[in-house]
């Protein structure tokens, strides 16, 4: 049985279910909130992730939510992390240097490792892929 989702409420996130699998296709991220209700669901449903093209911002939070051992990854992944960020009443948006410290604390340690020596989580886009991604999460089978 195969199924395909709008992840997280309608912002984009491409996701499809296949038999006990969650393959992320294509997220540029989001609201947290609703990232973290689907990721817990794929946590509690024992199904592994397929990350196979950009999960970016929000999306990376699967990497905390989800068993290192239950993901693996395409050639065609790719992952991005920023700081947090919010939006206020008048819309301009604003850092969250809390929630970013957060964020961070929660990554595995490879992961947050790799970001750390990039200069931590700021306002410019890190893209982790290739080689580098493989070093950290295995190729999916």
């Amino acid at each position: 049985m195969k199924k395909t989702l709008l992840a997280a409420a309608g912002l984009c996130a491409m996701v499809s279910s296949a038999e006990a699998e969650v393959r992320i296709l294509a997220s540029p991220g989001g609201q947290v909130g609703p990232f973290i209700e689907l990721f817990d669901k794929v946590r509690e449903s024992g199904e592994r992730v397929v990350i196979d093209g950009p999960c970016l911002s929000a999306c990376t939070l699967v990497l905390s939510m989800v068993p290192s051992d239950r993901i693996c990854v395409t050639r065609r992944a790719v992952l991005g992390f920023h700081a947090a960020r919010s939006i206020d009443r008048r819309g301009r948006t604003y850092a969250e240097p809390e929630a970013s410290e957060a964020v961070l604390e929660a990554y595995p340690e490879p992961v947050r490792g790799w970001i750390i020596r990039r200069g931590g989580l700021s306002s410019r886009l890190l893209l982790l892929r290739g080689r580098e991604l493989a070093a950290i999460y295995p190729r999916c089978r």
